[in-house]
């Protein structure tokens, strides 16, 4: 990875991870629709991804955002 990806990026991610949409990611965090998919397009960028998914599997195997369990308990 060329360049660490910021606080808010990874903060993207984890919601994305847990199965969020950009809409509910903007109304957790405050913020507007294309600030998610800012966000999301630049750490997908920084981390050499060519989708969401794909920036979720490379964060959540480099240790950068936990693991999402889906299952119900």
């Amino acid at each position: 990875m060329k360049q660490e990806l910021s606080h808010r990026e990874l903060e993207v991610l984890r919601l994305a991870a847990s199965g969020l949409t950009a809409k509910q990611s903007a109304n957790v965090l405050g913020v507007s629709e294309s600030a998610v998919a800012m966000y999301l397009a630049k750490g997908e960028r920084k981390l050499g991804a060519q989708t969401k998914a794909h920036a979720v599997a490379i964060a959540t195997a480099l240790g950068l955002i936990g693991r999402v369990d889906r299952r119900s308990s």
